[in-house]
């Protein structure tokens, strides 16, 4: 099997090394094609009005200085492009992508590309607590879990124009009690911070951060089974009409 490795956090993130730990597992086919620099936030942007570099750093092992979907764009077809991937995963995240997080994802929006190109495709996320931060934030999780998690995933036949998200909780992986196949979740929104400040020559400056979290989770979603400690797998799709609205917009502009 030849996967193909992304990620947002960029090809150097301590999460994208469990993934390369996660795919060995799997497979001796391994191909990397990851954004340069992190990337996370970026969504499913694709860069229009800058060139991209793509960069050899060793065997199999490119690095691209663009989204995550550019990376993919240019892993598949370009440095694949003769011989296509038949998985492609996205992570190890550093950070939780639940509910409406899949919005604003890179991690998401990398799979959904694949997900575009007809590859079957996968994200991968570890969520971690308060006191995390930066490097420190611990993918042991991930790390024990990530495996056993794809190889059920292994004779899964995905539908057009899908992917799965998987979200590793908070907790070693002997607290995880266990893997909840459950739908996307949504939050209040009331996460967002906007931090003001003054730069060294006096201009204000702005910076968003994500304040304390504001959960409604429901029963069987994304966010109750990490917040009860489980693996969470939500399989979504790209079909973003409301199907329901069909008919009472029609019955307007018919």
């Amino acid at each position: 099997m030849r996967i193909l490795l992304t990620n947002d956090d960029g090809i150097n993130a301590p999460g994208f090394a469990v993934l390369e730990e996660i795919a060995a597992t799997l497979s001796d086919d391994i191909w990397v094609v990851a954004p340069a620099e992190e990337q996370s936030g970026a969504g499913h942007s694709l860069t229009l009005t800058a060139p991209l570099r793509l960069r050899e750093l060793g065997e199999r092992r490119y690095s691209v200085t663009g989204t995550p979907t550019d990376a993919v764009m240019m892993g598949i077809n370009r440095v694949m492009k003769d011989n296509p991937p038949d998985l492609l995963l996205s992570g190890v995240n550093r950070g939780a992508n639940l509910a409406e997080d899949v919005t604003y994802s890179g991690t998401v929006s990398a799979a959904m590309e694949g997900a575009l190109a007809g590859v079957p495709s996968i994200a991968l996320s570890q969520t971690y607590g308060p006191d995390a931060r930066g490097d420190d934030v611990p993918f042991s999780a991930a790390r024990e879990w990530g495996g056993r998690v794809l190889e059920k995933l292994r004779d899964y036949r995905f539908p057009p124009r899908t992917l799965v998200n998987i979200n590793f909780p908070a907790r070693t992986p002997d607290e995880v009690r266990g893997i909840r196949t459950v739908s996307q979740g949504m939050r209040d929104y009331g996460r967002l911070q906007i931090i003001e400040n003054r730069d060294p020559r006096g201009y204000p400056y702005y910076w968003f951060g994500l304040g304390p979290m504001v959960g409604t989770p429901e029963h069987s979603t994304d966010l109750e089974a990490i917040e009860d400690g489980y693996i969470a797998v939500s399989p979504l799709h790209l079909d973003m009409t409301h199907h329901e609205s069909l008919k009472a917009l029609g019955a307007i502009f018919d």
